[in-house]
C-alpha cells in the first residue's frame, strides 16, 4: 500500500445508552499525535476502534482511502498496538516473548531474527534478552511492549497509556524511544499525563465525553489561555477560599504565605502576575479539574 494517511470519519461507539466515542472525525498523516483527555474521556475505546478490535456503532476508519473492515489482515500487518494493559508471558525470556510475537505476526525466521536484534538493542535490552520478563522492572515491560508493536515495522504505531506507572526517569527514556520511532509513521499516544506528550508531540488531541473538542500544536492550543493564566502571593490562611473561587495549579507554600499558579479569565488580585501558559494550564481548563502540587 502506498502513502500513509488514516482517516476517521464521524466515528461512534454506544455501548447502550451510553456514548463512549461520538463522532469523532480526524485525519492523521506521519507524525507523533497525542492524545489527550481524563479517564473515562473514551481514548481507550477510540483506540480499539482504530485498531479494529472493536466494530464502530456508527461511522468509519479509512487507512488511505479504504475502509478497515475491506483491508482485514493487510490492515493488521501495518499496525502495530501496545494495549493499556499488556499482557507478557512471566517465564519467557525476552528474546523468546519477541519470537514468539513475530510468529504469531506471520514474519518469517530470518527476518524476525534480524529485526529482534535490532529492536532489543534499540530498547535497549540487549544485555537482558536472556532473562525472564518476570525479573523485569515495569520500564522494561513497557520497552519490550513497544519493541514487540515495532516487529512488522509498521506504518501505524497506536500505544494506549504506555507510560502509566513508569517513573519519571523511565517516562523520559520511553518519550527519546518514540522519537526515534516516529519518522515515516503515524504514531498515536494515548494518555492523561500531560508531560508525556508536550516536548514530543506534532499534533494534540483533546478528547472530553466521547468528543474532539481542541486539536492543534501546543503553541496553537496554549494560544487560547494566553491570558488567563495567573501566579500570586497570598497568605496560607486564604487558600481554601481561592482553592474555591479558581482552578488552582499548583501551591508553592513559604512560611505563612503561599505562591499560587491558578486560572482566571481576569487579574484575579492586585498584586497577580501574568505567567506564560503551558499545555497543562490548558488541560486543567478544559476539565476544570484542580490537579494541585503543594511543595510545603
Amino acid at each position: 500500500m502506498k502513502g500513509n494517511e488514516l482517516v476517521i470519519d464521524r466515528l461512534t461507539k454506544n455501548y447502550g445508552n451510553k456514548i463512549a466515542v461520538d463522532r469523532f472525525s480526524a485525519v492523521f498523516t506521519p507524525g507523533v499525535y497525542g492524545l489527550l483527555g481524563s479517564n473515562g474521556a473514551g481514548k481507550t475505546t477510540l483506540m480499539r476502534l482504530i485498531c479494529d478490535i472493536l466494530p464502530p456503532t456508527s461511522g468509519e476508519v479509512r487507512y488511505n482511502g479504504k475502509d478497515l473492515r475491506s483491508l482485514g489482515e493487510n490492515y493488521r500487518e501495518i499496525l502495530g498496538y501496545l494495549p493499556q494493559k499488556f499482557g507478557f508471558y512471566p517465564n519467557f525470556t525476552a528474546e523468546k516473548f519477541l519470537y514468539y510475537m513475530a510468529t504469531l505476526k506471520g514474519i518469517d525466521k530470518n527476518t524476525a531474527k534480524k529485526r529482534i536484534d535490532e529492536l532489543l538493542e534499540t530498547v535497549s535490552l540487549t544485555d537482558v534478552k536472556k532473562h525472564k520478563i518476570k525479573t523485569f522492572s515495569g520500564g522494561m515491560k513497557q520497552r519490550l511492549g513497544i519493541a514487540q508493536a515495532m516487529l512488522s515495522e509498521p506504518k501505524i504505531l497506536i500505544l494506549d497509556e504506555p507510560t502509566a506507572g513508569l517513573d519519571p526517569k523511565e517516562r523520559a527514556k520511553f518519550r527519546n524511544l518514540l522519537s526515534l520511532f516516529s519518522k515515516d509513521r503515524i504514531v498515536i499516544l494515548s494518555t492523561h499525563i500531560v508531560s508525556d506528550i508536550e516536548f514530543i508531540a506534532d499534533n494534540i488531541l483533546i478528547m472530553k465525553k466521547g468528543e474532539l473538542i481542541l486539536r492543534g500544536t501546543v503553541d496553537e492550543l496554549v494560544s487560547k489561555i494566553k491570558d488567563s493564566v495567573w501566579e500570586v502571593n497570598v497568605p496560607i490562611n486564604n487558600l481554601s477560599e481561592i482553592e474555591g473561587k479558581y482552578t488552582v495549579i499548583n501551591i508553592n507554600s513559604e512560611g505563612d504565605f503561599a505562591v499560587v499558579r491558578l486560572l482566571a479569565s481576569e487579574k484575579p488580585f492586585e498584586n497577580a502576575k501574568a505567567c506564560t501558559a503551558r499545555l497543562e494550564d490548558l488541560y486543567l481548563y478544559c476539565f476544570n479539574e484542580s490537579s494541585v502540587t503543594e511543595n510545603v
